[in-house]
């Protein structure tokens, strides 16, 4: 059959390796899914596909193995999925029953949050999923990603933004009883933050990530978990070019300065990004602009509040495919 394949893949639909079949592609903001939505995923991949259901690396959903002619009745069955998981609400009420409307914009993605974890320092699927809201339908390729703590487990430093959890650790003196358990926790395995100068623990706050784990060590109570705040690293990513570890950009932010920067982020991708190309990842325009361009743009209108920092340069971590560099 005859398709035009920018359409399909901006429907969320995939052009696979057999030209007869395509793909489904779900978005779970957050990772977190209802369910109740399964039976309709069941019904999907056995009634139009082959069965089977790949889980992908952004925490989403792929049904394979569907016919292109059997689209238009899977995007009018995907109305209750896409109502509530809230994707694209407002294009819903709109256009019913036409699925997805844009594929540029990635799902996302968010590790499983203080419901679950005890590192983790707050609910990472409620911020993915006001973030979904923010920024998504999008055609730009942009991909967020979200942590609970330092850790990492989400990879977030992979991603166009980035957002890590910190917490403020709050210190009574009374309390303690120089065990120097956090102390020697956190040389161990954070950033080597505290010390013991005349028998209390003095904090760095320059080498301090917010990561808790002074808290989740203390045995007397005396460190306790104070204000939520983030930090949001920038323009890591992978592919053939030139691929590399996101950089720190902002830390000790509150919760609507990163919604703001979420939503600023495709202000600065339609006032820069090189349209001669079919698609521009967002780090190689700032590779393009400088990073004084994209700090300025970033933070318009964005209250910082008084512990925020913003980063004076940015120094990234990666490499080139330079053969010659690398090998000889």
């Amino acid at each position: 059959m005859t398709i035009n394949t920018k359409k399909v893949m901006k429907n969320a639909w995939r052009i696979t390796k057999d030209r007869n079949l395509t793909c489904l592609r779900l978005r779970v903001p957050g990772g977190h899914l209802p369910v109740k939505l399964l039976p309709l995923i069941q019904e999907i991949a056995e009634r139009f596909g082959n069965g089977e259901v790949h889980l992908t690396t952004r925490q989403g959903l792929e049904i394979p193995a569907i016919p292109f002619e059997q689209m238009k009745e899977i995007n009018a069955l995907l109305v209750p999925f896409l109502e509530e998981l809230e994707v694209n609400i407002g294009v819903l009420l709109e256009q019913p029953a036409q699925g997805y409307p844009a594929a540029g914009t990635r799902n996302v993605v968010a590790c499983i949050g203080n419901n679950v974890c005890t590192n983790a320092v707050f609910d990472t699927t409620a911020l993915a999923k006001d973030i979904e809201k923010i920024i998504y339908p999008n055609n730009p390729h942009v991909k967020i990603a979200v942590t609970g703590c330092p850790n990492d487990c989400v990879k977030v430093h992979m991603h166009d933004i980035g957002i890590i959890g910190q917490v403020e650790p709050l210190y009574d003196a009374q309390r303690c009883i120089n065990c120097q358990a956090c102390v020697k926790n956190c040389a161990k395995v954070s950033t080597g933050a505290l010390s013991i100068v005349n028998y209390k623990v003095k904090r760095d706050a320059s080498r301090c990530i917010g990561c808790g784990e002074c808290v989740l060590k203390c045995p007397t109570g005396a460190w306790t978990r104070g204000g939520q705040y983030y930090r949001v690293v920038v323009m890591g990513r992978t592919g053939k070019k030139n691929p590399r570890l996101a950089a720190p950009f902002l830390e000790w932010a509150e919760r609507e300065a990163v919604l703001r920067l979420c939503n600023n982020l495709y202000d600065y991708i339609g006032k820069h990004i090189d349209r001669s190309l079919p698609k521009e990842h967002v780090g190689y325009i700032l590779d393009r602009t400088g990073y004084p361009v994209f700090r300025e743009e970033m933070l318009k209108g964005v209250e910082l509040g008084p512990k925020a920092k913003t980063a004076n340069y940015l120094d990234f971590a990666g490499y080139t495919y330079d053969k010659k560099c690398l090998f000889d």
